[in-house]
């Protein structure tokens, strides 16, 4: 791979890093507004044991979420473990046997397949009587005739919208689009309660779906409001009662909010939501970079590097089951931790086909920092998402392509 190719991609990608510079700048001042309206201080870094009773940080961090998110209450919590356990607490708090859940952009995210039911499991959502829909988008956008017929035929009790891709073709989900189709339910049917899946799409637009009339709200921690400080955790976002409801799944009912240890986790969670914007930027340019690199030497990408961004994750689909587990392999070994590792396709709990997976990370499983991954199976997609500095994603992405076209 030639310098030129490298001077060239990056004179194409000029403009649109200028953009997400931009689009970092406004996000920075939204998260300091926050910090500052609820007058964070180093006091509020301090742990709770045992119940957690009394943890003013961790009560105040919630606000401070409450404050970015623009909605009545936040559950942010290290009791989680991903943003997969997140959605299966808040969807088991809002449902209730004979109730329905209808998802409206197709198949979720393969993890959740065990949650809801679709894979039999003793201990899903349809072993408590509680039925499953689902309506597929159409060209990338909601199936809005569809969705009036299952809400004009039948009571929904929750509207699941997922907007990233998670291991599907289709692209993410602007928040256009979510305002749009929210707007729509909410003409229709006011009682629903729509629950978006936000995870990879925090801090990538100025507005999060609650600002736009979603109910709940869901994400990770080592995902991209984490900043790649936080070790664990996921949030939960939305209107006080059914954050409420959330809690008490989470924890026990009657206690709810009011217990949960922070076990010294405050000041990482404080800091890691703080380099949120910048940390989220660097993956947006690494992912442009990606886009241009790759469609320069003739891979087929998603979305292009020019094309408005909703999530972090870039899509290289190579065509060539060979070409995929090489570039993943490069990914490791270009990795800060574990570059000695070599990543083979394997089973994976939750997942259908085998699957390869690069995350040399600080935090296991952390898809904030530079990671990518893939299920083996045509088209043989590669989902990259991630990268701490743009500066190191730059670094590992050529490396990867290198790795990559060395062994082709």
């Amino acid at each position: 791979m030639s310098d030129e190719l490298i001077e060239k991609v990056d004179r194409k990608i000029e403009k649109e890093l200028k953009k997400v510079d931009e689009l970092e700048r406004k996000i920075s001042a939204k998260v300091l507004d926050a910090f500052r309206k609820e007058e964070v201080t180093e006091t509020d870094f301090n742990s709770t044991t045992g119940y957690g009773y009394n943890d003013i940080g961790r009560d105040k961090l919630e606000r401070v979420y409450a404050d970015i998110f623009k909605c009545e209450a936040t559950l942010v919590r290290n009791q989680f473990i991903s943003g997969s356990h997140a959605l299966t607490v808040a969807l088991f708090a809002l449902l209730r046997p004979n109730d329905t859940l209808l998802t409206i952009t197709g198949r979720p995210y393969d993890t959740l397949e065990q949650v809801i039911g679709i894979t039999p499991n003793p201990s899903s959502l349809a072993s408590f009587h509680i039925s499953y829909q689902e309506i597929d988008l159409i060209d990338n956008d909601f199936d809005y005739k569809k969705i009036e017929e299952v809400l004009r035929r039948q009571k929904i009790k929750v509207i699941h919208i997922q907007r990233s891709k998670g291991y599907s073709k289709r692209k993410s989900l602007s928040i256009e689009k979510v305002e749009k189709v929210i707007s729509f339910i909410k003409d229709i049917s006011k009682d629903v309660i729509i629950m978006v899946d936000n995870c990879y799409c925090e801090f990538v637009s100025l507005k999060e779906p609650t600002e736009v009339g979603a109910d709940i709200v869901v994400g990770s921690l080592i995902k991209n409001l984490g900043g790649g400080i936080a070790p664990n955790g996921a949030y939960i976002a939305g209107r006080k009662d059914l954050i409420e409801l959330c809690a008490e799944r989470l924890t026990l009912p009657g206690e709810g909010k009011e217990v949960g240890p922070s076990l010294g986790i405050n000041k990482s969670l404080y800091q890691g939501l703080f380099l949120a914007p910048s940390v989220v930027a660097a993956s947006l340019k690494t992912a442009i970079f990606t886009a241009c690199l790759l469609e320069e030497l003739g891979f087929d990408v998603e979305p292009s590097y020019e094309e408005e961004r909703s999530d972090i994750v870039q899509n290289i689909i190579f065509h060539d089951k060979e070409a995929l587990i090489h570039y993943v392999e490069g990914i490791q070994k270009y990795s800060p931790i574990d570059s000695n590792s070599l990543p083979v396709p394997s089973y994976m709990p939750g997942y259908a086909d085998d699957v390869i997976m690069a995350s040399g990370s600080f935090t296991q499983g952390s898809s904030i920092e530079l990671s990518c991954d893939g299920p083996i199976r045509p088209p043989y997609i590669a989902y990259q998402q991630g990268s701490l500095t743009y500066t190191y994603g730059r670094l590992g992405v050529m490396g990867a392509v290198n790795h990559m076209l060395k062994n082709k």
